[in-house]
């Protein structure tokens, strides 16, 4: 289901859905408010980053653990990610296994994200995160779990898209935040902001929290695969959470788009949908592409018939943003 548009209104904007909806709003912000009050977070010997938003829906949290992993693998260290496994229908805690586990059962983010390092998936995250501990993990990365108070973080990101910014200003269903500004940015200790120079810069001049800002770029930076993007005809289609910016990526490339379709977050990618799909693609003589979080819900069948446009994050602050990462998690022995 894809955001209402009213969820992105500057906060100063009137809207009379965003009015009628605000009582409800509010009964949400006291409901998350309440749950991060309850019990006692579980405290692991080992450091753990958490990746989360404000926002409901995508900002950029899969590419940000990518960096942390990568990063983290560079300076000595093995680290375990942590998932819920949104969309997986396996309730762990267990360790995904790319040769034995597919999306349906772990989640699609978890698929991708096991290619680069060990993921644990629990609905239960005090569970998975003693899972991880034992699996040797010398840090854990928590994708997403910011409103959830089971585990201990020692480091909190807030990812956020700086041309949206924090919306309306509102909790669901009145807005796009999973609890107020102001509460959510008492428990970080790090926004990354991933726009444009344009909407960073907007982003910033409305900042108004003692928060420290880090910025990355608004497109995501393609890995050199060797495939020549320029002067193929291209049917582009992403489940994520704003499809555009992958259109967009690809623009940027030179690929010539002749359709794009933007699928709902974590949409299914069934045989009658991939069968349409690539039915309007020999029309149009177009090839089919993806994003890679998108690739691992593909059919088997359809592996072969889809290209995949691999992207990673790039920060304009890595060196600052590494240093931190050491303070945290200094490097093992």
């Amino acid at each position: 289901m894809k955001p209402p548009e009213f969820w992105n209104k500057p906060p100063q904007e009137s809207d009379l859905r965003k009015l009628l909806l605000r009582p409800l709003g509010a009964l949400y912000a006291r409901a998350t408010r309440k749950r991060l009050q309850s019990g006692t977070p579980h405290k692991l010997d080992i450091p753990v980053i958490c990746v989360g938003n404000l926002n409901a829906g995508g900002t950029g949290k899969t590419p940000t653990v990518i960096w942390l992993v990568q990063t983290l693998q560079n300076m000595g260290h093995t680290p375990v990610v942590l998932s819920r496994g949104y969309g997986g229908k396996l309730e762990g805690p267990i360790l995904v296994d790319p040769n034995q586990h597919n999306a349906a059962d772990v989640g699609d983010e978890p698929l991708l994200i096991a290619a680069f390092t060990t993921v644990c998936v629990s609905k239960d995250r005090a569970a998975g995160a003693k899972m991880a501990e034992k699996s040797g993990a010398t840090v854990l990365i928590m994708d997403d779990g910011f409103q959830n108070p089971s585990v201990h973080k020692d480091f909190s990101i807030i990812v956020v898209d700086a041309q949206k910014g924090f919306g309306n200003g509102h909790c669901m269903p009145a807005g796009p935040l999973r609890e107020p500004v102001p509460e959510g940015m008492k428990r970080a200790d790090l926004v990354l902001s991933i726009g444009r120079t344009t909407a960073q810069d907007r982003f910033s001049e409305l900042w108004q929290h003692h928060i420290p800002i880090a910025h990355a770029k608004g497109w995501l930076a393609p890995l050199q695969t060797g495939m020549m993007w320029q002067g193929t005809r291209f049917l582009a289609f992403a489940g994520i959470g704003h499809p555009e910016k992958f259109f967009a990526t690809l623009r940027a490339l030179g690929a010539d788009v002749v359709k794009t379709e933007a699928l709902d977050d974590h949409q299914p990618l069934s045989a009658p949908l991939m069968a349409r799909l690539e039915n309007e693609a020999k029309l149009l003589s177009a090839q089919l592409v993806t994003t890679e979080k998108d690739a691992v819900r593909l059919p088997d069948s359809f592996r072969m018939k889809v290209l995949t446009l691999p992207v990673r994050l790039d920060l304009f602050e890595e060196a600052g943003l590494s240093a931190k990462l050491k303070e945290i998690a200094p490097p093992p022995n």
